[in-house]
């Protein structure tokens, strides 16, 4: 059994990006358990994001978001080169939209991919912060 990870459009809505390329029973089997276990591991742990963010990568991130980020955003987070990143001015964002923004960027605009620099779990754990206006 060999699994592909499919990169997301920028717009896309799917939350899966894995391709089984067997047809075997085992793969579908071992799959199902995986999504079962993570859904575990989320009801159980507020988010998968947090869970796999120690809270020494979390400092970190938010002073990168506050520094970093802040540069374009405002070092508020109410904009500048950037828009703003405040919670009401994220309302209607889909947070998979917002994860593929971060993650792969907008080149035509100034806003640098940050894959390679920042896990999908730690992006996700900047998103849910952001939407939540949880950013000491």
């Amino acid at each position: 059994m060999r699994l592909t990870v499919i990169r997301p459009r920028l717009s896309g809505k799917d939350a899966v990006w894995i391709r089984m390329k067997s047809t075997q029973t085992i793969g579908h089997s071992i799959c199902v358990a995986l999504v079962g276990l993570i859904g575990t591991l989320v009801a159980v742990n507020g988010s998968a994001a947090e869970s796999l963010v120690t809270q020494a990568r979390q400092n970190q991130l938010v002073h990168l978001l506050r520094h970093d980020c802040g540069s374009c955003h405002g070092m508020t987070l109410k904009g500048g080169l950037g828009p703003p990143l405040l919670p009401e001015n994220l309302v209607g964002k889909d947070a998979q939209w917002l994860e593929d923004v971060i993650h792969y960027g907008v080149p035509e605009r100034a806003m640098p991919p940050w894959e390679g620099l920042l896990t999908r779990a730690e992006i996700r754990w900047l998103v849910e912060q952001l939407l939540k206006g949880e950013i000491p």
